[in-house]
């Protein structure tokens, strides 16, 4: 099993806030399933708390994180 966390406007817009979910390959494979769909591409996304990207491998046991970008001024 995998966790994967919500953070600020992600938490509405895919309506949770964190949730366990089988084991995939890959964060693009997690991604690519039908509850992620409105995730905006941009998102920044994180493995057990490291900036990674879509080829990210995944493995049991996994925090997975998915925030909106951040600006700053």
């Amino acid at each position: 099993m995998i966790t994967v966390k919500c953070f600020a406007r992600y938490r509405p817009l895919l309506g949770f806030d964190e949730l366990s979910l089988p084991l995939v390959p890959t964060l693009g494979d997690l991604l690519a399933e039908a509850r992620f769909v409105a995730l905006p591409p941009d998102a920044l996304l994180a493995v057990n708390q490291t900036f990674a990207d879509r080829s990210a491998a995944l493995a049991d046991g996994d925090e997975v994180a998915l925030m909106p970008p951040v600006s700053g001024g």
